[in-house]
Formats: C-alpha cells, sequence, structure tokens
C-alpha cells in the first residue's frame, strides 16, 4: 500500500516517449531562457536515456555550460573532467580546457572577497591558478582555436591577478608582524612574476621586512633591487598604504 501511494503521488514524467532531437531541443531553449536548473534535467535525461553516441557526448559538453551558468561550479568541473576523460581525442576538448578555465576564473571573486578578510591562505589562488593552467593547455595544444585568444588574455590577467594576491598577503603578514612570513611571500611573489606592476610592492615589502627582522645584508640588496628598477617608487616616500588595491582591475 505504501509503495502504490507513493507510486500515486509522484508526478508524471512527461518527457517520456521523447525523441533525443526534442529532449535537446527543450534543453536548448531552456538554456537561451536562462532556466538553467531547467536546462540540465532535460541534459541529464537526454544523456541516461541515449547514452552512446553523438547525444551522449553532446549532452555532456552543454552540461559543462549550463552548470557554469547555474553556479554549480564543482558539478561543472567534474563534468569536464569526465568529459576529458571519456573522450581523449574529441574535437571539442579545446573548448572543455576553455571551459574548465573560465570556471575558475569566475570563481577567483572568492579571492578579491577574501583580499579584505583576516584569514588569507595559499587556497585563496588556487582557483586563479587552476584557471591559468587550464587556459595554458588551450593555447598550447590548441594554437588555432576560436578559444586561444581569450584565454591568452585571461592568462596575462590572471598573472597581474595572482602576483596581485601573492603580494597583499605579504602585507598581511607584515602588517601583523610576522616579518619572515611576509618576507617570503614578498619573495615568492617576485621570483614567479618578475613582469608584474605588483612586485614594486613586494621588493618594498622584502625591504621592510629584512630591516625589522636586522637582516641588513637582505635589506640593503632588497632597496637596490628596488631602486634599480622602480627608481621613483612611491613606496619609499609615502610607505605602506592599509589597503592598496590598485593592481586589480575588473574583468569586462
Amino acid at each position: 500500500m505504501l509503495i502504490a501511494a507513493c507510486q500515486t503521488g509522484r508526478e508524471p514524467d512527461h518527457t517520456i516517449g521523447w525523441t533525443p532531437d526534442r529532449l535537446y531541443a527543450e534543453a536548448k531553449d531552456e538554456l537561451s531562457s536562462g532556466n538553467y536548473g531547467e536546462a540540465i534535467k532535460y541534459l541529464q535525461k537526454l544523456e541516461s536515456r541515449y547514452p552512446f553516441g553523438r547525444w551522449a557526448q553532446q549532452a555532456q559538453l552543454e552540461l559543462i555550460y549550463a552548470q557554469y551558468k547555474d553556479n554549480e561550479r564543482a558539478q561543472a568541473l567534474a563534468a569536464a573532467d569526465r568529459f576529458i576523460r571519456l573522450h581523449p581525442n574529441h574535437p571539442a576538448l579545446d573548448y572543455v580546457h576553455y571551459m574548465k578555465g573560465l570556471v575558475n576564473f569566475n570563481d577567483q571573486s572568492g579571492l578579491l572577497a577574501n583580499l579584505g578578510g583576516q584569514d588569507l591562505s595559499e587556497r585563496d589562488l588556487a582557483a586563479a591558478r587552476d584557471a591559468f593552467d587550464s587556459f595554458r593547455v588551450v593555447i598550447q595544444q590548441y594554437p588555432e582555436s576560436r578559444y586561444a585568444g581569450d584565454a591568452r588574455d585571461r592568462m596575462a590577467y590572471l598573472v597581474n591577478a595572482m602576483a596581485a594576491g601573492e603580494v597583499h598577503i605579504a602585507r598581511y603578514y607584515f602588517e601583523r608582524g610576522a616579518y619572515i612570513a611576509a618576507a617570503n611571500r614578498a619573495q615568492s611573489a617576485v621570483r614567479q612574476y618578475q613582469q608584474t606592476p605588483a612586485i614594486e610592492e613586494a621588493l618594498y615589502i622584502m625591504y621592510r621586512a629584512y630591516d625589522e627582522l636586522g637582516m641588513d645584508e637582505l635589506r640593503d640588496n632588497a632597496k637596490r633591487v628596488l631602486l634599480a628598477n622602480f627608481p621613483d617608487s612611491a613606496f619609499m616616500e609615502n610607505g605602506l598604504p592599509r589597503e592598496n588595491r590598485r593592481w586589480w582591475q575588473v574583468w569586462r
């Protein structure tokens, strides 16, 4: 009786008997209308009912985008990784790697929000690094891809963003008296992101941190490199502002 009651109360599936063409068309309509949750349902039905061949592959591709637009970051990344694993020679792999980069690229909003927070750590930059790695796959393995140009532009932005993130964390440590951690973080930024604007502040943090630690030789070396590269550095005159986010740009 309980089973019968459950079956009676369950809403009928109005898509039973639909052709794959209709399921896909309905999913595309929902995507176009911004109803990403509904589009995901149709795409999942399409893949489960037609698990082999082009319909399953197309559903898997569309799911990556739909879940990304539905703010389901973990699911979108899992769907992309699954597609790469199942179809290592698919002609749309450039798109899949690009979408992985895009998902992680837009997750950096969490990093931007945390820049003013009280608990900064290595994980804050993880999404930016993952995005950079995915975009690099696109431009290295698929240089003729329609997505290569945008991937290259986003990589350039991410380099500046990651450098600024590293320097912000170094400043965070410096302002709290953790001078060794500040110097190490700033030095890491200088090593990894030599051609970025944030390096000026990184060198200044190294100079100030080594000075606080009484490490005169390292202090003088950092100052020499800073003035050689930025002879008119405003940091040497004005010091560190508490909130200096000038290297962050809004991606449009």
